[in-house]
């Protein structure tokens, strides 16, 4: 059985003791017309654009799914890590040189990372292959571009 509990309490003490520079990425509110909009955003944006865009999209979706899972909505939650998955393959292939934003892209994946992990460890095992396999990639895909900011400076 799914226990909610542990994850609404790892849920909400990581968002009252979360990083500074995190509360204000969080803040914005989130739903599914909102990430739609911006996945078409991004899909269309010029290619230095993209890396930054799909890396916000990515991080809302995680939020997203964050809440979904707390609130018992384990299917959509389920749902949204494997759109998570695709969106870090596309983070990989529109990363350039010339990336606009690419640190804000960095942070915006670290913190993505940090809240997939305080999921997965509040997650039941049913549930935790997929999360490993989303953490996965997006760490991969953060530390891809943390080594991009290295190279571009």
């Amino acid at each position: 059985m799914r226990t909610v509990v542990p994850m609404a309490v790892i849920l909400a003490l990581s968002m009252a003791s979360g990083p500074v520079y995190a509360s204000g990425v969080d803040s914005k509110p989130l739903d599914q017309q909102g990430i739609e909009a911006l996945e078409t955003r991004a899909s269309q944006a010029q290619p230095r654009e993209q890396c930054f865009l799909y890396a916000e999209l990515v991080h809302q979706m995680t939020e997203l799914s964050v809440r979904q899972y707390a609130a018992g909505d384990v299917g959509k939650a389920t749902e949204m890590l494997r759109h998570i998955q695709l969106l870090a393959q596309k983070i990989h292939l529109s990363m350039a040189n010339n990336d606009k934003r690419l640190k804000n892209a960095e942070i915006l994946l670290r913190h993505t990372a940090f809240r997939l992990t305080e999921m997965l460890h509040g997650s039941s095992s049913e549930d935790r292959p997929l999360l490993e396999q989303t953490l996965a990639q997006v760490n991969e895909a953060q530390t891809e571009t943390m080594m991009q900011v290295f190279r571009n400076k």
